[in-house]
């Protein structure tokens, strides 16, 4: 144990040295890195919402809008599903939590149902005694069909959402020049959203807030929808609210329900500037059967407008003066360069699922997260402080030993941190203070076994040979013990809870190496340069 080659040594202080060149960016401003060579590690440890001060939303998903999309989806599919199998029906719709299908024909009934069941989707897991349906479908009477959504089908709709909702929001919140910020899912249907640096919930909420579901629709040639109101809509259009009243537009707008280009095509969307006006616009672009089929309709509808909608609200409805071939366009409104930006960037993101609800907003100022640090701080100087007199007093020169230990361990734990970009927070400080004690209690393990060894009458290099190898087996088994908690911390915790676990699962790690490499590695040397070693017995110093 208390042997090392060369090769080791070289390779102790390197890794020595590494921690220090990487650990070495957080305790100097950005400017002073900016003048540094570029092989030089630069990488600083981001800090959390609460020591950098910040924004933090809680938001909800709108289950009913998702239970709507879903049946309304479920009515699409079941009318395409019966004309392609050239089976009459006189209704289908949405009655209540179900969908209602009529039949023309009794004698369709058998072979309504074979086709409607094809909509049928398992969910869950069948191995694990999980497996179901996502739809029920039950005949009443001769003629008539109603197709239920389970509970656990609505179940894994809803998980999918926040899922789609989390990666969505990450792509905007990244958009606005930060991979600090943290999206995370709490419980069920709420996602946790913390930008640091930015004080004001505002921005955060206007970026977030909007569904962003883009489509393209065929405005009704003949009928306004004032006409369509006092008489009947037309079947397969809807009145949609407009948003371009200022414009000199209509404040409505009847428009065939099934878009022409729905916004999942649309590939690319990016802010500039009319050449002609100067107005904000935004310019997007569609993928290769978006362009098609946009290509295509401008090209049999020359001379008629169509509708871009927004969240069900017509931003522009320009006239198509001529085909659009190429798959480009460009979306002119009531734009600010701000708002133009935002959308773009709302859009090129994606589309959420269904709308989040604010459940709750607050702000984070940079004074308290000031306050935050230097309190942190001031705690691990006063603890490493007070462990480090106390080490001393008890162990004298192996004391000191252990401190350099404490002191390699502190700048491993920042050097891996700062490396991985992991975000410290007020629990990750806590960590890191629980680590040093931990490091601490390895070297008081080591030494009074080496103690116990001496009492035993051994001399002093098998004592403390023996006192390494011995304590070693209690120090690993300890450090997995709470590796093991950390690591259950982390994987079912979120937000501060991860923080504090990944601090200490980087301390376990660095608290191992601190106590049994390098603080053996000083006593080796100790051993093999002391003088007494020839002639008298050698004097342990603890």
């Amino acid at each position: 144990m208390l042997h090392f080659d060369r090769w080791k040594i070289i390779a102790i202080l390197l890794t020595c040295l590494a921690g220090f060149m990487f650990a070495l960016p957080n305790f100097v401003s950005k400017e002073t890195l900016a003048t540094w060579p570029n092989f030089v590690p630069k990488r600083q440890m981001p800090l959390g919402l609460d020591l950098r001060g910040g924004a933090h939303l809680l938001l909800a998903l709108d289950q009913d809008e998702i239970r709507k999309d879903w049946l309304q989806g479920v009515q699409d599919s079941s009318r395409a599903s019966l004309r392609e199998a050239r089976i009459g029906f006189s209704a289908i719709g949405v009655d209540g939590g179900a969908v209602k299908v009529t039949l023309v024909k009794a004698e369709d009934a058998g072979r309504a149902e074979t086709e409607l069941k094809k909509l049928i989707s398992p969910v869950g897991n069948a191995v694990l005694g999980t497996g179901g349906n996502d739809l029920v479908i039950a005949k009443i009477g001769e003629n008539q069909f109603t197709i239920t959504p389970t509970q656990m089908g609505f179940d894994q709709r809803l998980t999918n959402a926040t899922t789609a909702s989390i990666e969505t929001i990450n792509r905007r919140v990244n958009a606005l020049g930060t991979a600090e910020s943290t999206v995370v899912r709490q419980g069920k249907d709420r996602i946790l959203v913390q930008y640091p640096g930015l004080n004001d919930t505002t921005v955060l909420k206007n970026l977030i807030g909007q569904t962003a579901k883009l489509s393209f629709h065929a405005v009704h040639p003949t009928i306004s929808p004032e006409e369509a109101r006092a008489s009947r809509i037309p079947l397969g259009y809807k009145i949609y609210a407009s948003t371009d009243v200022e414009r000199g537009g209509p404040t409505e707008y009847l428009l065939q329900e099934t878009s022409i280009v729905p916004g999942d095509d649309l590939d690319d969307a990016q802010p500039g500037f009319d050449s002609r006006t100067t107005e904000p616009i935004i310019s997007f672009r569609f993928n290769t059967a978006g362009a098609r089929k946009f290509g295509k309709y401008t090209q049999d509808n020359v001379g008629r407008p169509f509708a871009i909608v927004l969240d069900d609200k017509v931003i522009s409805a320009p006239v198509i003066r001529e085909p659009i071939l190429g798959g480009t366009g460009q979306i002119s409104g009531s734009f600010t360069v701000e708002s133009a930006n935002n959308l773009a960037i709302q859009l090129r993101s994606g589309a959420l699922p269904a709308k989040l609800t604010v459940v709750e907003e607050r702000t984070v100022g940079p004074s308290l997260g000031a306050d935050s640090i230097e309190a942190g701080m001031r705690a691990g100087l006063v603890g490493l402080t007070a462990t480090a007199i106390m080490t001393v007093l008890a162990y004298g020169t192996f004391g000191v030993y252990a401190v350099i230990g404490l002191a390699v361990h502190a700048l491993l734990i920042l050097a891996l941190m700062s490396a991985i970009g992991t975000t410290l927070t007020l629990p990750g400080i806590a960590g890191f203070v629980l680590t040093i004690a931990m490091a601490v209690d390895a070297n008081v393990l080591i030494y009074e076994r080496i103690r116990e060894e001496l009492r035993a009458g051994k001399t002093a290099i098998a004592a403390i040979d023996g006192g390494f190898q011995r304590a070693f087996v209690t120090i690993l088994d300890s450090q997995l013990t709470t590796l093991a908690a950390a690591l259950i911390m982390f994987w079912l915790g979120s937000g501060p809870i991860r923080g504090f676990a990944v601090t200490l699962s980087l301390g376990i790690l660095t608290s191992v190496f601190a106590a049994v490499t390098i603080t053996r590695l000083l006593v080796a040397l100790w051993l093999k340069n002391n003088k007494t070693i020839r002639g008298r017995a050698i004097q342990i110093p603890i």
